[in-house]
């Protein structure tokens, strides 16, 4: 097992760069996500009405984005780091066959408060922006 690091508010500098992470979307991460997060709207596991919306096929609900924001940050941040809020804007949606890259950066310290604001988006490699945003947590002190 791998020994999970938590960041101490000291060692984040504004401008810290997160290394970015490709997601594959496929119909099962698409159809599984919605229903785990107890989304039982048919655009988002019936293909067929998801093409009569417009699209090509079921696309990504938005609990399942905000999860894939929140994850990119307490994976660099590590399992200590209290989320405090997200902020998410949706774009573009993400279909099977597409790749999210999600990449992001300290863009704010609060030194009180021990809090970082992470601005993160999420790329697809089709349609272009699927979602931008924020995550602020909290870090311990070194």
């Amino acid at each position: 097992m791998t020994d999970y690091r938590t960041l101490a508010f000291e060692e984040v500098e504004v401008g810290d760069k997160l290394p970015s992470l490709e997601i594959e979307i496929t119909t099962g991460l698409i159809v599984s996500t919605a229903l785990a997060t107890r989304d039982f709207e048919p655009v988002h596991h019936d293909k067929a009405v998801a093409q009569a919306t417009g699209l090509p096929d079921v696309f990504m609900n938005i609990l399942t984005s905000q999860s894939f924001m929140t994850r990119f940050v307490t994976d660099w941040s590590g399992p200590e780091a209290v989320v405090k809020s997200v902020d998410i804007r949706l774009g573009a949606p993400n279909v099977p066959g597409m790749v999210m890259t999600v990449t992001g950066r300290v863009q704010a310290k609060d030194d009180d408060a021990g809090e970082v604001e992470v601005a993160v988006a999420g790329e697809n490699n089709i349609w272009g922006m699927h979602m931008e945003g924020c995550v602020r947590l909290q870090l311990p002190g070194s």
